[in-house]
């Protein structure tokens, strides 16, 4: 039986949302040390307080090493962020947000959360080049609950940048028989009539491929992505379009039976966005979006006639998100999304293949100045989610925010917040069997719902910032997928109810030469799931009861750059997992950029350097030692 520790203990917390984690770099950095360490002061919010926005890396380094970039690259040492891999984090991960599961997560770009229909699985097969998107922002809370749709915990957002006329190319070979070929290019000019007006094409196009870092988790991926843009003085608008093959296996990828499976997914993504400034300090974006995701699962490659499965996913969205400032003290955010979806399978026996969803936010905000330096903000509103197959839920939004900004422009600040949203299960967890099979569905699972309350403190100066936060999060219905030692079933979709307390701290220093990004979380958990033949559980109770990470940046000369990170964690155990429950991950990049040759960059980086076998994933063996040698020519 699964252990139940009672917690009595209702807690409070901050958002880290002012700090974002760094996917790829978007232009060569090697001499600015603190590029993603930034200001944003161009956000009046009174005559005398201006607000400061912090954008901050997570992480040292900013590229995967067994692949091309995407938008899951190296989340996993994000200390909000638990990636648990299969494969690798870019082929198949599963992105969980403060001790969710991965269908608690969304992926938002612009205004849209990019939704598959069939599983969360799916969430992060997104298309897109990372020169076109902004560092990922992890919303959680009341942010989360504002802008997020269908994701009940967490979301990981990214902006679209503005095209800049550069380009790179990129070759790269490792242990393995790894080999990576990528080739990148943006051009931005003025209209002639038009001066204060730019127009800009960029494409890429990047492929990878190898044998595994263990026997039978062989890789072959492959992305075409590209868009068209208009900026204006106070707009932007994108065209954009990818399309992405990828085709990989690994043993006891979902079941713990002892096979190789394996996995062809293809993706193609269509998406309309446009951002629009006016009057002051008011803005809004609306996206709309086509994504269609093919899917075909073999559970043994040796024998594929045992049992395979094919899915086809469509998703038509339109989103708005924005904020009026109707005073310079009064302010309404806002956000909604339409999404209509539909499923072809194998795998699915009842007629629960298409769906509506519709969401709408509303959170008024007002500040007052209390002193010169100080500010007092207030949001309180509400956000309405329903569907046409589910009932409709209406959560409550709020928080109050005390910010002080010091003479020297450093600043403290506090947070308090308490925030619901809600979620309704995707059609791998209620529309297949419920009697047997590899993945057993339940046709009884009910609307998801989440409270959270969460405290806390952030402190920036000129050389550091430290925030720590508190949460308390109660989720009632939760889907997991568990297993039985009685049952031939792989996973069965079951609900949950589960209290989670957790602690997050995290801290940037930077020195002439280097930085250092620390940070530590804390994970305790009460369960009841209301049934006796449950055994474990792949999700919901596979987390961290501690983690550590630990990055440096250190540019010793001025042509040397490295990185690394480095995560430890003890996990909550589990009768499925083979091995240890603890694990020490490093990730280290060194980049050479010899003055002899401007633009080039050449990089030895290795993965998981201890070669670690911690399964991320319960029953899943974990990824292997990965060393690859790239050169990279930057115009």
């Amino acid at each position: 039986m699964i252990r139940v520790v009672p917690i009595a203990l209702p807690v409070l917390l901050f958002s880290l949302s002012s700090f974002s984690s760094a996917a790829e770099d978007t232009h060569d950095v090697s001499n600015d040390l603190t590029h993603d360490v930034s200001k944003d002061v161009s956000k009046k919010v009174s005559n005398n307080i201006e607000r400061i926005t912090i954008e901050a890396s997570t992480t040292a380094n900013t590229k995967p090493v067994g692949t091309f970039g995407s938008p899951v690259s190296n989340l996993e040492y994000d200390p909000r962020v638990d990636l648990q891999s299969r494969n690798m984090a870019e082929a198949q991960a599963d992105v969980t947000i403060r001790g969710g599961i991965f269908e608690n997560t969304g992926f938002r770009v612009g205004s849209a959360t990019l939704l598959d229909p069939q599983t969360g699985h799916y969430f992060a097969e997104i298309p897109i080049a990372q020169e076109m998107l902004s560092n990922a922002n992890i919303l959680t809370g009341a942010d989360n609950a504002l802008l997020g749709v269908n994701s009940s915990v967490g979301t990981v957002s990214r902006d679209w940048t503005a095209i800049k006329t550069a380009g790179s190319a990129s070759i790269g070979a490792g242990n393995n028989n790894f080999n990576l070929q990528r080739v990148h290019s943006g051009v931005s000019m003025a209209l002639a009539d038009y001066t204060d007006w730019t127009i800009g094409v960029e494409a890429e196009y990047s492929r990878s491929e190898s044998d595994g870092t263990i026997e039978n988790g062989d890789h072959d991926f492959q992305r075409a992505s590209g868009r068209i843009q208009l900026v204006g003085p106070s707009s932007q608008t994108d065209l954009f379009f990818g399309s992405q093959e990828k085709f990989f296996g690994w043993p006891n990828m979902y079941t713990p039976f002892n096979v190789n499976e394996t996995e062809d997914i293809k993706t193609r993504l269509l998406i309309l966005n446009h951002q629009q400034q006016y009057a002051q300090d008011s803005s809004f974006e609306i996206s709309t979006y086509f994504r269609r995701n093919n899917d075909h699962y073999v559970f043994s490659r040796e024998n594929p006639d045992v049992f395979q499965a094919f899915h086809e996913t469509e998703v038509k969205s339109i989103a708005v998100s924005g904020r009026h400032a109707q005073t310079a003290s009064f302010a309404l955010n806002y956000s909604s999304q339409f999404i209509a979806d539909k499923i072809e399978s194998t795998t699915l026996e009842n007629n629960f293949t298409s769906r509506h969803y519709y969401k709408l936010s509303v959170l008024p905000e007002y500040r007052m100045d209390l002193q010169e330096d100080q500010q007092l903000t207030v949001r309180l509103g509400a956000a309405f989610d329903d569907t046409n197959r589910d009932d409709s839920q209406v959560s409550l939004i709020g928080d109050i925010t005390w910010n002080i900004i010091n003479a020297d422009d450093s600043s403290q600040t506090l947070y308090f917040s308490y925030a619901e949203a809600s979620q309704v299960a995707g059609y791998t967890a209620i529309g297949g069997s419920n009697k047997g099979g590899l993945f057993r569905s339940n046709y009884d699972l009910e609307r998801e719902t989440t409270k959270n309350i969460e405290l806390g403190l952030a402190l920036d100066r000129e050389t550091w910032r430290l925030d720590a936060a508190i949460f308390y999060r109660q989720d009632d219905d939760l889907t997991d997928w568990t297993y039985s030692l009685s049952s031939t079933s792989a996973r069965s979709a079951n609900p949950v109810d589960i209290d989670t307390l957790g602690l997050e701290l995290l801290a940037v220093k930077r020195f002439e030469h280097a930085e250092i990004i620390t940070s530590y979380t804390f994970f305790d958990k009460s369960e009841n799931y209301g049934a006796a033949d449950i055994d474990a559980s792949f999700y919901a109770l596979n987390y961290p009861d501690h983690r550590v990470t630990l990055g440096l940046i250190w540019h010793p000369t001025d042509i040397v750059e490295v990185r690394v990170d480095n995560e430890w964690r003890k996990q909550e155990e589990n009768i499925l997992r083979n091995g240890d429950d603890d694990a020490l991950f490093t990730h280290l990049t060194v980049k050479i950029s010899p003055t002899q040759f401007d633009g080039l960059d050449i990089v030895l980086a290795a993965d998981n350097l201890w070669d670690e076998s911690f399964e991320e994933v319960p029953g899943t063996p974990g990824r292997g030692e990965q060393y690859t040698l790239s050169a990279t020519y930057h115009w």
